[in-house]
């Protein structure tokens, strides 16, 4: 990959929540992004730059760039950049892409974020922003994860319910061990059965919600299948709907 696509860029902090879950904090110049969307970080690897997409965690108003990742060992970028420390060189990519963004979802009284793992990167972005404040009544942050340690970001979250409190719901899913706090499960079936709804007293309604997914593709499928059973669709610029999706792995 060329050079002229990647600005040099410095690693500020590495953050590690778990063995596998980490964040880099990293400072360049890549100009303009939106909330919601993704960049690419890479590294030198035998000549060559490797590159991979990881969405913002930062807003766009911080003068810093964060990245949510998980350590894969088999993997060639990962490890590598799991390891780095404040101070070390690394790569990002001159622009940012995706549409995963605000300015994509149409009015509603109702934003839903739902996501897995580092899948909640672009959703903590959007709501360290004002839009969705002052477009949605009620902003619902879903973070579904297997063990209650990789539910990351906790204070943060906290801070937002702090300033939106009326506004602001979070739900945690944990599906592989027992918690007082968290739902149990996966995602699509707490909407079949109505245990989400329940949980925060709001409904999903056509013409009432939009629908934002981002996380492992065989939730995303099927939250979408559920939803779309209710007579929600997705939304394109062509035709507007309500489950807004985008994958990049």
């Amino acid at each position: 990959m060329s050079n002229s696509n990647w600005v040099d860029a410095k690693v500020i902090e590495n953050i590690h929540w778990t063995d596998a879950l980490y964040s880099l904090k990293v400072e360049g110049d890549i100009g303009a992004y939106e909330a919601g969307q993704f960049g690419r970080l890479g590294l030198m690897i035998d000549d060559n730059i490797i590159g991979r997409p990881y969405s913002f965690v930062s807003a766009p108003h911080e003068d810093f760039y964060e990245f949510y990742s998980i350590n894969v060992p088999e993997g060639l970028l990962s490890p590598k950049l799991a390891e780095l420390k404040a101070g070390d060189h690394v790569y990002l990519g001159k622009k940012a892409n995706g549409f995963l963004v605000l300015n994509e979802i149409p009015e509603s009284e109702d934003l839903w974020m739902i996501s897995t793992g580092t899948g909640i990167g672009p959703f903590l972005s959007i709501v360290k922003t004002q839009e969705p404040w002052k477009r949605f009544k009620k902003v619902v942050l879903i973070h579904a994860v297997r063990h209650a340690k990789e539910l990351t970001y906790r204070e943060l979250i906290d801070q937002i319910k702090a300033q939106h409190p009326d506004q602001f719901e979070y739900v945690p899913f944990v599906s592989r061990e027992e918690t007082d706090f968290a739902l149990p499960g996966r995602i699509p079936k707490a909407l079949d059965n109505g245990t989400l709804e329940e949980r925060i007293n709001l409904k999903i309604e056509n013409g009432k919600s939009q629908i934002m997914l981002c996380g492992n593709p065989d939730m995303v499928k099927d939250v979408r299948e559920t939803l779309e059973k209710r007579g929600l669709t997705k939304n394109l610029r062509r035709t507007p709907g309500n489950i807004s999706t985008e994958n990049y792995w």
